[in-house]
Protein backbone atom coordinates (compact mmCIF):
# COMPACT_ATOMS: atom_id res chain seq x y z
CA UNK A 1 0.00 0.00 0.00
CA UNK A 2 1.30 3.45 -0.94
CA UNK A 3 0.67 6.39 1.37
CA UNK A 4 1.52 10.08 1.27
CA UNK A 5 4.46 10.85 3.53
CA UNK A 6 7.21 13.34 4.27
CA UNK A 7 10.72 12.09 3.51
CA UNK A 8 14.05 13.68 4.50
CA UNK A 9 16.92 12.58 2.24
CA UNK A 10 19.51 14.95 3.71
CA UNK A 11 19.44 17.10 6.84
CA UNK A 12 19.02 20.84 6.50
CA UNK A 13 16.38 23.57 6.51
CA UNK A 14 12.62 23.16 6.16
CA UNK A 15 13.05 22.78 2.39
CA UNK A 16 14.43 19.23 2.87
CA UNK A 17 10.96 18.04 3.93
CA UNK A 18 9.84 16.30 0.73
CA UNK A 19 6.19 15.37 0.20
CA UNK A 20 6.10 12.03 -1.60
CA UNK A 21 4.71 8.51 -1.41
CA UNK A 22 6.16 5.45 0.26
CA UNK A 23 5.19 1.81 0.39
CA UNK A 24 4.11 0.16 3.65
CA UNK A 25 3.44 -3.52 4.10
CA UNK A 26 1.22 -5.62 6.33
CA UNK A 27 1.77 -5.60 10.11
CA UNK A 28 4.11 -8.29 11.39
CA UNK A 29 4.29 -9.86 14.85
CA UNK A 30 3.69 -7.24 17.56
CA UNK A 31 2.76 -4.53 15.03
CA UNK A 32 -0.36 -2.55 14.20
CA UNK A 33 -1.22 -0.52 11.11
CA UNK A 34 -2.41 2.94 12.21
CA UNK A 35 -4.19 5.36 9.89
CA UNK A 36 -3.21 8.80 11.21
CA UNK A 37 -6.01 11.34 11.66
CA UNK A 38 -3.77 14.03 13.19
CA UNK A 39 -0.01 14.43 13.65
CA UNK A 40 1.72 16.45 16.38
CA UNK A 41 4.33 19.12 15.65
CA UNK A 42 7.28 19.41 18.04
CA UNK A 43 10.56 21.28 18.33
CA UNK A 44 12.40 17.98 18.65
CA UNK A 45 11.54 17.27 15.01
CA UNK A 46 13.31 20.47 13.94
CA UNK A 47 16.47 19.34 15.75
CA UNK A 48 16.47 16.03 13.86
CA UNK A 49 15.58 17.56 10.48
CA UNK A 50 18.42 20.08 10.86
CA UNK A 51 20.93 17.44 11.99
CA UNK A 52 21.38 18.93 15.47
CA UNK A 53 20.12 15.61 16.81
CA UNK A 54 21.22 12.63 14.72
CA UNK A 55 18.46 10.98 12.67
CA UNK A 56 18.20 7.17 12.82
CA UNK A 57 19.33 6.87 9.18
CA UNK A 58 18.88 8.62 5.86
CA UNK A 59 16.36 8.80 4.30
CA UNK A 60 13.78 8.98 7.09
CA UNK A 61 10.26 10.14 7.86
CA UNK A 62 10.22 12.61 10.77
CA UNK A 63 7.64 12.90 13.51
CA UNK A 64 7.20 11.42 16.97
CA UNK A 65 3.53 11.95 17.80
CA UNK A 66 0.16 11.17 16.29
CA UNK A 67 -3.31 9.76 16.71
CA UNK A 68 -5.58 7.71 14.49
CA UNK A 69 -7.37 4.41 14.01
CA UNK A 70 -6.02 0.85 13.98
CA UNK A 71 -6.70 -0.71 10.56
CA UNK A 72 -4.89 -4.04 10.99
CA UNK A 73 -2.89 -5.95 13.59
CA UNK A 74 -0.17 -8.56 13.31
CA UNK A 75 0.23 -11.89 15.11
CA UNK A 76 0.43 -11.77 18.89
CA UNK A 77 -0.98 -8.26 19.32
CA UNK A 78 -3.04 -7.94 22.51
CA UNK A 79 -2.78 -4.22 23.35
CA UNK A 80 -5.12 -2.96 20.59
CA UNK A 81 -7.60 -4.27 18.04
CA UNK A 82 -8.90 -3.18 14.64
CA UNK A 83 -11.11 -0.10 14.98
CA UNK A 84 -9.52 1.20 18.17
CA UNK A 85 -8.75 4.91 18.29
CA UNK A 86 -5.16 5.24 19.50
CA UNK A 87 -2.41 7.76 20.15
CA UNK A 88 1.35 7.54 20.52
CA UNK A 89 4.36 9.70 21.37
CA UNK A 90 8.09 9.07 21.13
CA UNK A 91 10.03 6.37 19.31
CA UNK A 92 9.93 5.01 16.70
CA UNK A 93 10.14 8.11 14.54
CA UNK A 94 7.96 8.39 11.46
CA UNK A 95 4.59 10.04 12.17
CA UNK A 96 4.62 12.48 9.19
CA UNK A 97 2.58 10.09 7.06
CA UNK A 98 -0.99 9.06 6.29
CA UNK A 99 -0.51 5.58 7.75
CA UNK A 100 2.29 3.62 9.37
CA UNK A 101 3.25 0.37 11.06
CA UNK A 102 3.76 0.77 14.80
CA UNK A 103 4.83 -1.50 17.67
CA UNK A 104 1.52 -2.17 19.39
CA UNK A 105 3.13 -1.84 22.83
CA UNK A 106 3.56 1.96 22.35
CA UNK A 107 -0.07 2.60 21.36
CA UNK A 108 -2.53 3.94 23.92
CA UNK A 109 -6.30 3.63 23.47
CA UNK A 110 -8.22 6.90 23.50
CA UNK A 111 -11.19 7.27 25.83
CA UNK A 112 -14.46 8.41 24.26
CA UNK A 113 -14.11 12.01 25.42
CA UNK A 114 -10.72 12.63 23.80
CA UNK A 115 -10.58 13.42 20.06
CA UNK A 116 -7.76 12.38 17.76
CA UNK A 117 -6.79 16.05 17.29
CA UNK A 118 -6.62 16.65 21.03
CA UNK A 119 -4.58 13.48 21.52
CA UNK A 120 -2.13 14.32 18.72
CA UNK A 121 -1.68 17.80 20.15
CA UNK A 122 -1.45 16.71 23.77
CA UNK A 123 0.22 13.31 23.90
CA UNK A 124 3.91 14.23 23.80
CA UNK A 125 3.52 17.63 25.45
CA UNK A 126 1.02 16.37 28.00
CA UNK A 127 3.05 13.32 29.01
CA UNK A 128 6.08 15.60 29.30
CA UNK A 129 4.11 17.90 31.59
CA UNK A 130 2.89 14.89 33.57
CA UNK A 131 6.31 13.50 34.42
CA UNK A 132 7.82 16.94 35.06
CA UNK A 133 5.08 17.97 37.49
CA UNK A 134 4.51 14.59 39.16
CA UNK A 135 7.85 12.75 39.03
CA UNK A 136 10.81 15.03 38.30
CA UNK A 137 9.58 17.35 41.02
CA UNK A 138 6.24 16.55 42.64
CA UNK A 139 4.51 19.93 42.63
CA UNK A 140 2.26 20.44 45.64
CA UNK A 141 -0.17 23.06 46.87
CA UNK A 142 1.70 26.16 48.03
CA UNK A 143 4.75 25.71 45.77
CA UNK A 144 5.91 28.60 43.60
CA UNK A 145 7.52 27.40 40.37
CA UNK A 146 9.00 28.85 37.18
CA UNK A 147 8.13 27.54 33.72
CA UNK A 148 10.12 28.89 30.76
CA UNK A 149 8.37 29.24 27.37
CA UNK A 150 5.07 29.42 29.24
CA UNK A 151 3.06 30.14 26.07
CA UNK A 152 4.47 27.16 24.16
CA UNK A 153 2.82 23.79 23.69
CA UNK A 154 4.28 22.20 26.82
CA UNK A 155 4.22 25.49 28.71
CA UNK A 156 0.48 26.10 28.40
CA UNK A 157 -0.30 22.57 29.57
CA UNK A 158 2.14 22.86 32.48
CA UNK A 159 0.77 26.22 33.60
CA UNK A 160 -2.79 24.87 33.76
CA UNK A 161 -1.83 21.59 35.38
CA UNK A 162 0.45 23.23 37.98
CA UNK A 163 -2.31 25.69 38.84
CA UNK A 164 -4.71 22.75 39.20
CA UNK A 165 -2.24 21.22 41.67
CA UNK A 166 -2.33 24.40 43.76
CA UNK A 167 0.97 25.99 42.73
CA UNK A 168 1.74 29.65 42.10
CA UNK A 169 3.04 29.77 38.54
CA UNK A 170 5.67 32.15 37.18
CA UNK A 171 6.32 31.91 33.44
CA UNK A 172 8.63 33.54 30.94
CA UNK A 173 7.46 34.62 27.47
CA UNK A 174 8.87 36.72 24.63
CA UNK A 175 5.94 39.02 23.74
CA UNK A 176 3.04 40.84 25.36
CA UNK A 177 0.57 38.68 23.43
CA UNK A 178 2.19 35.52 24.76
CA UNK A 179 2.09 36.97 28.27
CA UNK A 180 -1.67 37.44 27.97
CA UNK A 181 -2.05 33.90 26.61
CA UNK A 182 -0.03 32.39 29.46
CA UNK A 183 -2.03 34.39 32.00
CA UNK A 184 -5.26 33.03 30.53
CA UNK A 185 -3.95 29.50 31.07
CA UNK A 186 -3.01 29.63 34.74
CA UNK A 187 0.24 31.60 34.78
CA UNK A 188 0.01 33.96 37.76
CA UNK A 189 3.10 36.00 36.86
CA UNK A 190 3.97 36.07 33.13
CA UNK A 191 7.35 37.75 32.64
CA UNK A 192 8.40 39.15 29.26
CA UNK A 193 12.09 38.29 29.33
CA UNK A 194 12.83 40.73 26.47
CA UNK A 195 11.88 43.70 28.65
CA UNK A 196 12.32 42.38 32.22
CA UNK A 197 15.05 40.60 34.18
CA UNK A 198 13.30 37.39 35.15
CA UNK A 199 15.73 36.69 38.02
CA UNK A 200 14.94 40.06 39.59
CA UNK A 201 11.21 39.48 39.13
CA UNK A 202 11.42 36.02 40.72
CA UNK A 203 13.24 37.54 43.68
CA UNK A 204 10.56 40.21 43.97
CA UNK A 205 7.62 37.77 43.64
CA UNK A 206 9.05 35.33 46.19
CA UNK A 207 10.25 38.09 48.55
CA UNK A 208 13.78 36.72 48.25
CA UNK A 209 12.87 33.10 49.01
CA UNK A 210 13.44 31.99 45.40
CA UNK A 211 12.16 28.71 43.97
CA UNK A 212 12.27 24.97 44.65
CA UNK A 213 12.19 24.13 40.92
CA UNK A 214 12.68 25.72 37.49
CA UNK A 215 11.48 23.94 34.34
CA UNK A 216 13.65 24.96 31.39
CA UNK A 217 13.02 23.96 27.78
CA UNK A 218 14.87 26.99 26.33
CA UNK A 219 18.45 25.99 27.09
CA UNK A 220 21.37 28.19 26.22
CA UNK A 221 19.91 31.66 26.86
CA UNK A 222 18.17 30.83 30.14
CA UNK A 223 20.35 28.19 31.79
CA UNK A 224 22.63 30.23 34.08
CA UNK A 225 19.90 32.65 35.09
CA UNK A 226 17.63 29.70 35.85
CA UNK A 227 20.17 28.52 38.42
CA UNK A 228 20.02 31.99 40.00
CA UNK A 229 16.26 31.61 40.50
CA UNK A 230 16.65 28.56 42.75
CA UNK A 231 16.72 28.45 46.52
CA UNK A 232 19.34 26.23 48.23
CA UNK A 233 18.80 22.58 47.30
CA UNK A 234 16.57 23.67 44.41
CA UNK A 235 16.19 21.67 41.20
CA UNK A 236 16.71 22.79 37.61
CA UNK A 237 14.82 20.45 35.28
CA UNK A 238 16.26 20.88 31.78
CA UNK A 239 14.11 19.25 29.11
CA UNK A 240 14.82 21.16 25.90
CA UNK A 241 17.14 23.60 24.15
CA UNK A 242 15.05 25.76 21.85
CA UNK A 243 17.67 28.55 21.98
CA UNK A 244 20.61 26.20 21.41
CA UNK A 245 22.69 23.65 23.35
CA UNK A 246 23.84 24.47 26.87
CA UNK A 247 27.64 25.05 26.80
CA UNK A 248 29.90 23.00 29.07
CA UNK A 249 30.14 24.46 32.57
CA UNK A 250 31.98 23.82 35.85
CA UNK A 251 29.72 21.66 38.01
CA UNK A 252 31.16 23.27 41.16
CA UNK A 253 28.87 26.20 40.28
CA UNK A 254 25.98 24.06 41.54
CA UNK A 255 27.62 23.86 44.95
CA UNK A 256 28.50 27.53 45.06
CA UNK A 257 24.91 28.53 44.29
CA UNK A 258 23.41 26.47 47.11
CA UNK A 259 23.99 22.74 46.57
CA UNK A 260 21.63 22.78 43.61
CA UNK A 261 20.35 19.79 41.66
CA UNK A 262 20.40 19.57 37.86
CA UNK A 263 18.66 16.93 35.77
CA UNK A 264 18.20 16.44 32.04
CA UNK A 265 14.85 14.89 31.24
CA UNK A 266 13.47 12.64 28.51
CA UNK A 267 10.02 11.11 28.10
CA UNK A 268 11.33 7.72 26.94
CA UNK A 269 12.74 6.96 30.39
CA UNK A 270 9.42 7.59 32.09
CA UNK A 271 7.34 5.53 29.65
CA UNK A 272 9.76 2.67 28.95
CA UNK A 273 7.48 0.19 30.74
CA UNK A 274 4.00 -0.43 29.34
CA UNK A 275 2.38 -0.01 32.75
CA UNK A 276 4.05 3.39 33.20
CA UNK A 277 2.90 4.53 29.76
CA UNK A 278 -0.68 3.52 30.53
CA UNK A 279 -0.66 5.07 34.03
CA UNK A 280 0.74 8.40 32.87
CA UNK A 281 -1.54 8.50 29.82
CA UNK A 282 -4.58 7.89 32.04
CA UNK A 283 -3.58 10.79 34.28
CA UNK A 284 -3.27 13.01 31.20
CA UNK A 285 -6.59 11.93 29.70
CA UNK A 286 -8.34 12.36 33.06
CA UNK A 287 -7.12 15.93 33.55
CA UNK A 288 -8.05 16.79 29.96
CA UNK A 289 -11.51 15.23 30.31
CA UNK A 290 -12.12 17.11 33.56
CA UNK A 291 -11.47 20.43 31.84
CA UNK A 292 -8.78 21.39 34.33
CA UNK A 293 -6.30 21.34 31.44
CA UNK A 294 -7.22 22.35 27.92
CA UNK A 295 -4.94 21.58 24.98
CA UNK A 296 -5.91 24.05 22.30
CA UNK A 297 -4.92 23.47 18.70
CA UNK A 298 -3.91 26.92 17.47
CA UNK A 299 -2.77 26.07 13.94
CA UNK A 300 -3.35 23.26 11.46
CA UNK A 301 -1.20 22.57 8.42
CA UNK A 302 -1.79 20.05 5.64
CA UNK A 303 0.77 17.25 5.65
CA UNK A 304 2.09 18.48 2.30
CA UNK A 305 2.84 21.85 3.95
CA UNK A 306 5.19 20.39 6.57
CA UNK A 307 7.99 22.76 5.47
CA UNK A 308 5.77 25.77 6.11
CA UNK A 309 4.85 24.33 9.51
CA UNK A 310 8.52 23.89 10.43
CA UNK A 311 9.30 27.47 9.44
CA UNK A 312 6.48 28.79 11.60
CA UNK A 313 7.51 26.65 14.57
CA UNK A 314 11.22 27.41 14.21
CA UNK A 315 10.65 31.15 13.97
CA UNK A 316 8.49 31.16 17.12
CA UNK A 317 5.39 32.21 15.17
CA UNK A 318 3.27 29.55 16.84
CA UNK A 319 1.76 29.45 20.31
CA UNK A 320 0.18 26.47 21.98
CA UNK A 321 -0.13 23.35 19.87
CA UNK A 322 -0.01 22.91 16.08
CA UNK A 323 -0.93 19.89 13.96
CA UNK A 324 -0.28 18.35 10.59
CA UNK A 325 -3.44 16.91 9.03
CA UNK A 326 -2.95 14.04 6.54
Amino acid sequence: MKVNSIIVRQTGGPEVLEFTQQEIGEPGPGQALVRNRAIGLNFAEIYVRAGRNPPPALPFTPGIEGAGVVEAVGPGVTEVKVGDRVAYAGAPMGSYTEARLMPSRVLVKLPDGISEETAAAAMLKGLTAQYLLHSTYAVKRGDTILIHAAAGGVGLIMCQWAKHLGATVIGTVSTADKARLAAAHGCDYPINYTTEDFVARVKEITKGEMLPVVYDSVGQTTFMKSLDCLRPLGLLASFGQASGPIPPFDVSILGAKGSLYLTRQGLATYTAKREELEKRSKMLFDVLASGAVKCEVRRRFALKDAAQAHRALGERETVGSSLLIP
